[in-house]
């Protein structure tokens, strides 16, 4: 299985998950000790099998509708249009909610009633409230989880890094190439826009198991856990697969912005330091020399010509491969006293 399917199976999982929760908290709030208004009264035990049967059936259900407006809708709607496709894939899930549930739960409780009445039994309405406003909760969560990245949000609210501890990574510096020139050639709108479509289509490093760590003006930073970024080449099939991406939309970048964005990295391994930062504003951030050394070396692209420039650090723990490495020598880089060995990577035609 590919990264990216893991990725939809993992959004799956945790949405079905979420929903099995919040059915169960909805059978203890209102089976223990608590009385029905309506004229299904459902006992806590046939309530808890209820919730652990449709929980997880309806979390998937969620969670691909999440996959459809992640994959295909964000970028080709508005906010505002979003906003409204998401509230109505919420009421349609509850109206199959609410199907299944009178296909289910009359005949377990031995009741009849029609639909109708069901649909509108006084009881159910709040039930109603609570299954929307927990799809609107679930939705908001998965937002800010994104808006943070990689699951931060759950490693924040773990506490996983309020110390400071060590890890071995993989960052690379991605930036666009003559981004000067196009921002004064585009104006600041269009230039935002240009940039906005870029990294919408650095979307596709996922595949390659990158962590999407920072966004710092026309450049981004990615990192990999070592393992994941040696494994498949990951963390060189990255930069070639965004490469690929930008040259098949030419025509569209030509058209729209009337230039060809092309991106130059630079790529370090090493110790580093990771840990929560902020006070009002919380994030995972990474320290050490390691960083600071990819950004120096892809700082260096332009000056020996080069589209990816890799440390003999990196270059040293990858398997033989495809790719042709070229010694550009040992050089100074900025802030460091010692000169690194850098190489440049290029694909064999």
């Amino acid at each position: 299985m590919n990264f990216k399917n893991r990725r939809r199976l993992k959004t799956i999982a945790t949405y079905a998950l979420g929903w099995t929760a919040a059915f169960v908290f909805l059978s203890i709030i209102r089976g223990i000790g608590a009385t029905e208004d309506g004229a299904l009264d459902i006992d806590f035990s046939t309530s808890t099998l209820y919730s652990f049967t449709m929980g997880p059936i309806f979390g998937a259900i969620s969670g691909f509708a999440q996959i459809v407006t992640d994959e295909h809708l964000y970028k080709r709607t508005s906010a505002g249009k979003l906003i409204a496709i998401r509230l109505s894939i919420s009421f349609i899930f509850l109206f199959l909610l609410i199907v299944i549930s009178y296909l289910v739960v009359p005949p377990l409780m031995n009741v009849e009633i029609d639909f109708v009445d069901f649909i509108f039994d006084k009881g159910s309405f709040p039930v109603y409230f609570y299954i929307l406003s927990i799809d609107i909760f679930m939705v908001a969560l998965w937002q800010v989880n994104l808006l943070l990245g990689s699951n931060n949000l759950w490693k924040i609210l773990t506490g996983k890094f309020y110390t400071p501890r060590e890890e071995v990574r993989i960052f690379m510096f991605l930036d666009l190439h003559s981004s000067t020139e196009y921002a004064e050639k585009l104006g600041h709108v269009q230039y935002s826009k240009l940039i906005q479509d870029c990294f919408d289509d650095l979307g596709v490093v996922i595949e390659s198991e990158a962590e999407i760590y920072q966004y710092v003006g026309d450049g981004v930073i990615l990192t990999w856990r070592l393992e994941n970024g040696l494994r498949k080449l990951n963390c060189l099939t990255a930069y070639y697969t965004f490469k690929d991406r930008l040259e098949k939309k030419q025509s569209y970048y030509q058209k729209k912005y009337n230039c060809i964005p092309f991106f130059k990295a630079g790529l370090n391994e090493g110790l580093i330091t990771v840990t929560e930062v902020g006070k009002y504003k919380r994030e995972i951030a990474y320290h050490g020399d390691t960083i600071n050394t990819a950004a120096r070396i892809q700082g260096k692209c332009n000056e020996f010509d080069q589209e990816l420039l890799i440390s003999e650090n990196l270059k040293s723990k990858l398997s033989p491969t495809s790719y042709r490495f070229e010694p550009l020598g040992s050089i100074p880089l900025k802030g460091k006293e010692e000169k690194v060995k850098i190489y440049a990577v290029l694909q064999e035609i």
